[in-house]
């Protein structure tokens, strides 16, 4: 019964946080219009910090000991730190919908990453439901991505997506620890590495001065990076690394739309096709077996 129920939870938080932060792509790129990258990127966190650390005061929560506070620090370097900085530089000139479906490359990655790492087995359905839910993204963006696309912004979101696949095995190598606090640590760590990159490279660590800017950080720190990366734990907590990935594929269909609607990106025709074969690759990867999959966690 317990494992019922925490396959519920796993589930109805990896829902949650595909839909919300489908938003994410396109909120950069408003932030990017008025802050420089790694700036943009590191205010975000200095800021959602401080609403966790918040949370964990309400909560009463205590800071992670040991191994537990060095997974957490190692999380952020490579899940905040790094995957943002790669993620916020290509997202300067290249659309949110395209940058989204280079993200869609995560599960791969992860996977590969957790077999080499003999964290999880080889498994068929999850390369077969990864590979129909790439070329149903590939349908989707076929417009976007047949135009002049810099070589530069490509390499840095598969940066990125490498960021994020080894993050989501390395939190499994190390002793649990609350969500809001791991991701307090986490993106406390983020921040830093953040903004110690902006002076690095002589960024102007400028206040936005447009509204446009400020609506895109107000759901960045809230919504974008609290709740969606507290769920993205929660998820870990009872899915494989693998599995839990499989979020990367579902947010460009939420993200694709929004580009097109708030920043003109164009999308073909294939919208409905791609969507299809999307949510078919993440059932047949992600979801299908459900019982199985939960167990193997």
């Amino acid at each position: 019964m317990r494992r019922i129920g925490d396959e519920h939870t796993a589930l109805a938080a990896f829902v949650a946080m595909s839909v919300l932060a489908g938003g994410n792509a396109v909120a950069i790129r408003f932030s990017n219009r008025e802050l420089t990258p790694l700036w943009g990127a590191g205010l975000r966190f200095a800021l959602a910090t401080v609403l966790l650390v918040a949370l964990m005061a309400v909560l009463r929560l205590t800071l992670p000991h040991g191994m537990a506070m060095t997974g957490a620090v190692l999380y952020g370097g490579l899940a905040i730190g790094g995957a943002f900085a790669f993620a916020y530089y290509g997202l300067v000139r290249i659309h949110a919908g395209l940058g989204q479906t280079v993200l869609a490359l995560v599960p791969l990655a992860t996977l590969l990453l957790a077999v080499l790492q003999r964290q999880e087995r080889l498994r068929i359905g999850a390369v077969v439901g990864a590979l129909l839910a790439l070329a149903g993204i590939g349908v989707m963006s076929n417009a976007t991505v047949r135009a002049d696309v810099p070589v530069l912004s490509l390499l840095a979101l598969l940066g990125a997506a490498l960021c994020f696949a080894q993050a989501a095995v390395l939190v499994r190598h190390f002793p649990r620890a609350h969500p809001v606090t791991m991701n307090a640590v986490g993106m406390g760590t983020g921040a830093v590495l953040l903004i110690a990159g902006a002076l690095v490279a002589q960024e102007p660590l400028e206040l936005p001065r447009e509204a446009a800017t400020w609506l895109a950080i107000g759901y960045l720190v809230p919504v974008g990076s609290v709740v969606v990366f507290v769920l993205y734990l929660v998820v870990l907590r009872h899915w494989t690394a693998s599995r839990a990935s499989y979020e990367f594929v579902l947010i460009p269909v939420v993200t694709v739309a929004l580009s097109a609607w708030l920043d003109d990106e164009p999308i073909g025709t294939g919208l409905i096709l791609g969507g299809v074969l999307v949510l078919t690759g993440v059932y047949v990867g992600a979801l299908r077996n459900t019982q199985a999959a939960g167990s193997a966690s």
